[in-house]
C-alpha cells in the first residue's frame, strides 16, 4: 500500500501518519512539507523514525509541480492540509491559496493518474454554520451556511465543492468536527479568536488521536476489501455522546487544568452570541459503525493535557485578578476578538456576531446555558437517541431512500426547496452533472450527489463573498430553516470585505 499526505505536520496529520505506519501493509507513506524552516527539523526526524517508509516532497500544495510529484504511483491520497484560524484569519491570501486552490490543484494532479488513486478529502464541520438550542445536532446534506467574514469555512467550501464536482473515481468526503489535542491550550491564547465562541454553542469534540486512528483504520479495512460502501459519500467525524460539550463546558473543562473556570476568568459579555460554528452529530454513528474509532472522551482528554503539560497546574497558585491581566486582557482587547470589535465600533462583526439589537446579561447568574439545564434536560438534550425527527432540519426529498434509488422527482423536489427548479430534462444518476437555476435565476451545473447529500446550491449565491443570506433566506426555506434560528426575519444585511480586506456590511432593499 502507497499512501501521499498533505498536512502530516498539523495534529491529526501527526497522528494519521503515525498510526498509518503501524500498519505493515504500508510500503511507504509519502508527505507533502511546505519549505517552512520548522518541516527541516520535522523532516530529519521522520527520516530517522521511518528511514525508507517516508518520503518527503517540499513546498506549498498550490504548485501543480509539487502536487504530481506527491500523487504520482500512490494508491491513496489523504488531504488534510488547512490553514486554520486564526492564522486564516490573519492571512486570508495562505488561507485561499491551501484551502482552496490547493485543494483544486491537488484534486487536478489525481485525474492527471493512470489509474487514478483513491482520494479521501478532510473537510469542516465549520461548512454548516452557526447552530443554537433550536437546532442542536445536524447530518450530512444539511444546508452549508458559512459563517460571515469566516474565510477559513468560505474556502474549505469551495475546496470541498470542487472536490466533489470533480469527476473522481473514488473519494470519500470526511467532516472533520472540533479537534482537541495536546496542544489546544497553547495554540488559543495566542489571539482574541476564543472570543468568538459562543457559550450555548453545541461542540462534538474528537481527539487528533481518534482522528487519526479513524484514517487508520480506513486504509486497514479498504486494504482487505471490507468497506466497498464506504466510498463516494460524505461523513461526519464525530466523536458521540462522550464528545458532547457547549462552548461554556470548553472553557469550564479547558480552564479548570489551571485551576479556573469561565465565572472565574471572564465575563459573559464578552463572547459572540452567534456567527460560531458547532453542532452535535445525528449521523455521527456512521462512520464510527464503519470503523470504530471513537475511544476517547473530552473531559478525559483535557485530564491527559494537564498532565501532559505540568506548568499549567501553576495556574492554580496565581489569583485569577493576575491571570486575566497578564493573559486575557491582551486576547480581550486583540483585533481578531469579537468584545474589542464591540468596543470599538466595528458595526459589520459586531453585527455579525451579536446581532442588531445587543442586550448581552453582564453577569453570570443572568445567563441561560444549556449545559446548566436552562433549555431542558442536558443528558437528555445530547441522547441521539431521543431525537425525533421534527428534531432535524428538513433537505425538501426523501432523504431515506438511498442514493441509487434518486429519481429526477427528488431533484426537483430538492430544487424547489431550495427556491429553484431543475432545468435539465434528462437523469443521468447521482454522480452525473445536470442544470439547476436558483431563486435569482443563476443556472448552474451540479451533481445530484452534491446538491441533496453535499448541501451545496448556487455557487454564486452560496459561495460567499459576499454573505447574502438575509436575502437568500426569503427565497430559500432550506436555508431559512436554521438561518433564522438566530437572525430575525427584519435583517436586510449582506456582509462583505472591502478591497482593503475591512469587513463591511450594507442595508438591502427588502425586494432586491
Amino acid at each position: 500500500m502507497k499512501i501521499a499526505m498533505t498536512g502530516a505536520s498539523g495534529n491529526m496529520g501527526r497522528e494519521a501518519l503515525k498510526q498509518t505506519l503501524e500498519l505493515n501493509e504500508v510500503e511507504f507513506v509519502r508527505v507533502l512539507l511546505t519549505d517552512k524552516k520548522k518541516n527541516d527539523k520535522l523532516s530529519k526526524q521522520l527520516i530517522k523514525t521511518y528511514g525508507d517508509r517516508i518520503q518527503i516532497v517540499r513546498g506549498t500544495i498550490a504548485d501543480a509541480r509539487n502536487c504530481d510529484r506527491l500523487v504520482n504511483g500512490v494508491d491513496y491520497v489523504l488531504h488534510m492540509a488547512a490553514v486554520i484560524p486564526p492564522a486564516s484569519d490573519a492571512d486570508p491570501k495562505a488561507s485561499e491559496e491551501c484551502n482552496y486552490i490547493g485543494a483544486m490543484t491537488l484534486v487536478d494532479a489525481i485525474k492527471r493518474c493512470e489509474p487514478q488513486p483513491k482520494y479521501i478529502h478532510i473537510s469542516t464541520m465549520a461548512l454548516y454554520g452557526n447552530r443554537n438550542y433550536k437546532h442542536l445536532f445536524g447530518r450530512v446534506g444539511d444546508p452549508l451556511i458559512v459563517s460571515p467574514f469566516d474565510r477559513y469555512a468560505m474556502h474549505k467550501l469551495k475546496g470541498e465543492r470542487y472536490a466533489l464536482e470533480a469527476g473522481l473515481n473514488c473519494f470519500a468526503v470526511l467532516r472533520q468536527t472540533a479537534m482537541v489535542h495536546y496542544n489546544m491550550m497553547a495554540d488559543n491564547i495566542k489571539d482574541g479568536l476564543m472570543f468568538h465562541t459562543v457559550l450555548n454553542a453545541p461542540l462534538e469534540w474528537v481527539t487528533a488521536r481518534d482522528s487519526g486512528y479513524l484514517i487508520k483504520r480506513i486504509f486497514e479495512r479498504d486494504a482487505k476489501g471490507e468497506i466497498p460502501g464506504f466510498w463516494k459519500k460524505i461523513y461526519n467525524i464525530a466523536a458521540g455522546r462522550k464528545g458532547m460539550d457547549t462552548g461554556y463546558d470548553t472553557f469550564k473543562d479547558g480552564f479548570g487544568i489551571i485551576g479556573g473556570s469561565p465565572e472565574k476568568f471572564f465575563k459573559p459579555d464578552w463572547f459572540a452570541t452567534r456567527n460560531f460554528h458547532g453542532l452535535w452529530f445525528a449521523d455521527g454513528n456512521e462512520l464510527n459503525d464503519l470503523f470504530d474509532y471513537q475511544r476517547d472522551g473530552i473531559t478525559e482528554y483535557w485530564h491527559e493535557i494537564g498532565k501532559q503539560h505540568k506548568l499549567y497546574s501553576l495556574g492554580r497558585l496565581v489569583p485569577a485578578k493576575l491571570i486575566y491581566l497578564g493573559l486575557f486582557k491582551k486576547l480581550l482587547y486583540h483585533n481578531n476578538s469579537s468584545y474589542e470589535w464591540l468596543v470599538s465600533g466595528d458595526k459589520a462583526r459586531t453585527t455579525a456576531s451579536f446581532g442588531k439589537n445587543i442586550d448581552i446579561p453582564k453577569d453570570w447568574k443572568d445567563v441561560k446555558l444549556i449545559s446548566k439545564g436552562d433549555f431542558g434536560d442536558y443528558d437528555d438534550l445530547r441522547d441521539v437517541n431521543k431525537l425525533k425527527r421534527s428534531d432535524l432540519l428538513d433537505h425538501g426529498y426523501d432523504d431515506e431512500k438511498s442514493i441509487e434509488d434518486w429519481n429526477m422527482e427528488d431533484y426537483k423536489s430538492a430544487a424547489a426547496f431550495r427556491g429553484g427548479e431543475v432545468v435539465s430534462t434528462k437523469d443521468n444518476g447521482p454522480y452525473e452533472k445536470i442544470v439547476w437555476r436558483c431563486a435569482d435565476g443563476h443556472e448552474f451545473e451540479a451533481t445530484p450527489f452534491t446538491v441533496l447529500k453535499g448541501g451545496h446550491w448556487c455557487p454564486k449565491c452560496c459561495q460567499p463573498t459576499p454573505w447574502d443570506f438575509d436575502r437568500q433566506a426569503k427565497k430559500n426555506p432550506f436555508i431559512a430553516q436554521v438561518w433564522y434560528d438566530s437572525h430575525d426575519k427584519d435583517e436586510n444585511l449582506r456582509y462583505d470585505y472591502d478591497k482593503d480586506g475591512k469587513a463591511i456590511m450594507t442595508e438591502i432593499e427588502e425586494n432586491n
